[in-house]
């Protein structure tokens, strides 16, 4: 598993706790270096400036420009998140003629959005982009309008009115445990037993960290708080401490393969890639979500306004917001937009929605104002109570 939780403290009340979307692949290259690495690239104005489906004419059309153009440069899609890998290679598979190129492993939202500043103009520059909510809010200058044929079952709160952004998918906060070696955790108080002694791990500090914040939340859910009432979850995080129980080494494959963190606050889809690599070691890897304290935090796509590849990045926005692509994100663990339209129109992947974890009822969310406000709560209060 890639680690793309760790942001600068100062950065995160910025960027958000959530918009760190990291990448990965074999074919990476790092497009936010300091100088452009790209030639000059034309493009086609037309495909450019398309709005919808139907400034092309007919989808045909659409695989007509994109094959012309005959390359896509996407960012930040790590394969073992969200089953990005899938999601890839069907792509590439169902377009042959187009060749796509994964930029910059480890970058962060802000640095998709850097990558394209500094490679402007040039075939280097990242095409589209998978960014948190508050970069996707803030940075609508830099993106190229453009509505998916799936428009209007994208719901309105996942998007933006002017097709500038959208949702993708979400992850459920969630905790992930060694049920072999622990058994069943039913409620929050479980984890004060000494048999988790040294063992529990939030995915990194709360202030500094995409995974830890949202852990951190969903905690203070459990212990009573809100996200207007946040000193619950650090008084249950204190008798964490206080037990012995609370462990603040960096969550990575080695240290859960070891034990040294055996149980673990993670996404949803980062649980299902733990548990995939788990269980070809023998080790059954258990997560599991908590109604009342289910926080979710969408991702969202964006076309780059001055992508090298327009054509093919609209035709990659209408593969993403199929049945097809929205029901490889479900198979890794992530809730799609669209997951609730599938469910009504027979399309989601039954398979899949047997035994997956769904949003259930309201979930925990929060606006960009209330993630910089407890952020600076966290940076004024986590290290003075749990440490550095």
């Amino acid at each position: 598993m890639k680690n793309l939780r760790k942001i600068a403290a100062g950065a995160i009340a910025a960027v958000l706790a959530f918009s760190m979307a990291a990448c990965g692949s074999s074919t990476a290259s790092n497009s936010s270096d300091s100088a452009s690495t790209g030639k000059s690239v034309k493009v086609n104005e037309k495909s450019a400036k398309a709005t919808s489906l139907a400034d092309f004419g007919t989808m045909d059309d659409l695989v007509k420009a994109a094959e012309e153009e005959g390359a896509l440069n996407v960012i930040a899609l790590p394969h073992d998140w969200s089953n990005y890998g899938e999601v890839i290679e069907t792509f590439k598979k169902k377009y042959p003629k187009i060749k796509v190129t994964e930029l910059n492993p480890n970058a962060s939202s802000k640095e998709e959005l850097d990558a394209a500043k500094t490679n402007k103009g040039t075939d280097a520059a990242p095409d589209v982009f998978d960014v948190g909510q508050q970069i996707a809010a803030t940075s609508t200058d830099a993106f190229a309008p453009y509505k998916v044929q799936a428009w209007d079952k994208i719901p309105d709160e996942n998007k933006d009115a002017n097709g500038a952004y959208y949702a993708d998918y979400t992850g459920i906060m969630s905790i992930g445990w060694n049920k072999d070696k622990y058994g069943d955790i039913s409620k929050l108080e479980d984890l004060l037993d000494p048999k988790f002694a040294g063992t529990v791990a939030l995915n990194g500090k709360p202030a500094e960290a995409g995974a830890a914040f949202n852990g951190y939340l969903m905690i203070n859910q459990l212990a009573g708080g809100d996200i207007n009432n946040l000193q619950p979850g650090l008084d249950f995080f204190k008798k964490l401490k206080d037990a012995g129980n609370l462990t603040t080494v960096d969550v990575t494959n080695g240290t859960i393969d070891s034990g040294q963190t055996g149980v673990v606050m993670d996404w949803t889809y980062n649980q299902a890639s733990y548990k995939k690599e788990l269980k070809s070691k023998g080790v059954n890897w258990e997560y599991k979500t908590f109604p009342k304290a289910q926080v979710v935090s969408y991702y969202n796509q964006a076309i780059n306004v001055d992508a090298p590849h327009p054509a093919a990045a609209r035709l990659w926005e209408e593969y993403l917001y199929s049945a097809e692509a929205q029901n490889l994100w479900f198979k890794g663990g992530a809730n799609p937009v669209l997951l609730s339209s599938m469910k009504e129109d027979g399309t989601v992947d039954q398979d899949t929605l047997k035994d997956a974890i769904t949003i259930e009822g309201k979930p925990v969310s929060y606006t960009n104002d209330d993630a910089t406000r407890i952020t600076e709560w966290l940076q004024n209060n986590w290290d003075k109570t749990i440490g550095n």
